[in-house]
């Protein structure tokens, strides 16, 4: 499966973007998914993940509140609703795809075995 991410983009803090994950080569409903940011000379962290159903989900707690993770099965497709954004937002933004036998939300990187090529948001201040 091929994850593309998109949506990202420069904007003022306080603002709004969302972000898509689209998987292609084959449907990706059953899967784990997460977002992963990357700030510069930084690894990659942790932001939000979502189960195969959308029942669960989890998310570090400096986006507690103001991100949403959601998704689409009928569009294979998941989504990271990001308001009230802030400087210390501004990464770049990987959606990863666990197997698709995996059912349980990881936080670490290293369980996710599909990744998109990441998109750039900028907030500034």
């Amino acid at each position: 499966v091929q994850l593309q991410a998109s949506g990202g983009g420069l904007v003022q803090a306080g603002g709004s973007l969302r972000l898509s994950c689209a998987a292609s080569g084959r449907t990706f409903s059953h899967n784990v998914v997460g977002w992963f940011s990357q700030a510069p000379g930084k690894g990659r962290e942790f932001v939000a993940a979502i189960n195969w159903d959308g029942s669960s989900t989890v998310y570090t707690d400096s986006v507690k509140g103001r991100f949403t993770i959601s998704r689409d099965s009928g569009k294979n497709t998941v989504y990271l609703q990001m308001n009230s954004l802030k400087p210390e937002d501004t990464a770049v933004y990987y959606c990863a795809g666990r197997g698709s036998r995996i059912t349980v939300i990881s936080r670490s990187p290293s369980q996710y075995a599909h990744w998109g090529q990441g998109t750039l948001v900028t907030v500034s201040s």
